[in-house]
């Protein structure tokens, strides 16, 4: 079995207390591996993995919670298996949350020590399962401050895990929000499939920049969505969503993504407005195809809507991912900072028992969001 190596720390900053305890036992960590595709019992808890030398823009977090997205649930049952398959093992995950242990010489940002959080890009190979995780300079940043009346060592551990929930699904809602549609203030936005981390992360974006947001989802969000901020939460399995909403809106980030939800947002926009979906087709057609056909193909996919619905509805359509964004990420953390920003977390585990987080998300036995913590 392939694991990164560890030839060195060659570049890295870091203090005299800092420099013991990394020459003592930061050369190997636990690591969360994923040796083949498959359902939760492929997922492997190991002690000896090799932690890679840092880059000059890269930082060494040492990770005190991270979080369980759709994407790590999807990659470990095979999606992305075109670009994936050939460098397995992976290690899962997208979130973290901890303390910076190490800084590669170019780093400015943050400094060891600090407590910070962050996410990685949906491509990354080595992910945040693991004791050390590694990010670039832009994919990491303070996290937000904690209320220093309540007792420390419960606010530390609660903040962290809340920290750990919030980076991946914020960004993702940011890019589509912010960097896509451009959002400003006074625009109505539909959220559709509001329920999720993505979804509450997308509304209360779109309210702290002023707008207006209606929202889909089941009946057990309901009251979630309406605290996040939602001006009208339909339960799109009682109601008629069509009959429940009125008016048009500016912008339409569809988390859903099937044919249903597309038809219904792109019918809902004003002409000008943009319909972002989370699913998008470039990985499914490559899975199906391979990387020489499939991603041509989806390059063919995304054109020929995006020519369609501009043509037939006068609207932008798109497919949106994650990627860093520092800018976005500080202004993130300023909105947690501010009580505005709040992804829930509904159970936590220890990362000794990932086996069995991922089984309780594949029976959907919990439906809001699942922190692994790290001792």
């Amino acid at each position: 079995m392939w694991i990164p190596s560890n030839r060195g720390f060659r570049g890295i900053r870091f203090s005299a207390s800092a420099y013991c305890q990394l020459k003592s036992y930061v050369s190997t960590c636990r690591a969360v591996l994923l040796p083949s595709f498959g359902g939760p019992e492929m997922l492997q808890l190991h002690h000896n993995v090799e932690v890679p030398p840092l880059k000059p823009h890269q930082v060494l977090v040492r990770a005190r919670a991270v979080s369980i997205n759709p994407l790590d649930t999807r990659m470990r049952s095979g999606y992305g298996r075109s670009i994936f398959e050939r460098l397995l093992p992976l290690i899962l995950g997208r979130d973290v949350s901890g303390e910076v242990a190490a800084v590669g010489a170019s780093v400015k940002s943050v400094s060891v020590g600090e407590e910070v959080f962050g996410a990685l890009h949906p491509t990354a190979v080595r992910g945040t399962y693991t004791d050390y995780a590694i990010l670039s300079e832009d994919e990491v940043t303070l996290k937000p401050s904690s209320l220093s009346h309540l007792d420390f060592f419960f606010l530390f551990s609660k903040i962290l895990q809340e920290a750990s929930a919030i980076p991946f699904a914020a960004l993702t809602a940011w890019r589509a929000l912010k960097s896509t549609a451009r959002i400003s203030e006074g625009q109505r936005i539909l959220v559709v499939g509001g329920g999720g981390a993505v979804g509450v992360a997308a509304i209360q974006l779109a309210v702290a920049a002023g707008c207006s947001v209606v929202t889909t989802c089941g009946s057990q969000s309901i009251d979630r969505m309406l605290g996040a901020g939602a001006e009208q939460a339909v339960d799109y399995v009682a109601e008629d969503v069509e009959l429940a909403i009125k008016g048009k809106f500016d912008a339409v980030l569809d988390t859903i993504g099937v044919p249903e939800t597309e038809r219904m947002g792109i019918n809902f926009l004003k002409r000008g407005g943009h319909y972002m979906t989370l699913q998008g087709e470039a990985a499914s057609l490559a899975d199906r195809y391979g990387l020489t056909i499939g991603l041509p193909a989806a390059t063919v996919v995304l054109l020929t809507k995006h020519n369609l619905y501009r043509y037939s509805h006068g609207i932008e359509y798109s497919w949106t991912y994650m990627r860093a964004d520092l800018d976005g990420l500080i202004e993130i953390r300023k909105l947690c900072e501010a009580g505005k920003m709040k992804v829930p977390v509904d159970k936590t585990f220890p990362i000794t028992q990932v086996k069995e987080a991922h089984e309780a998300k594949d029976k959907k036995l919990i439906p809001g969001k699942v922190v692994l913590e790290l001792d």
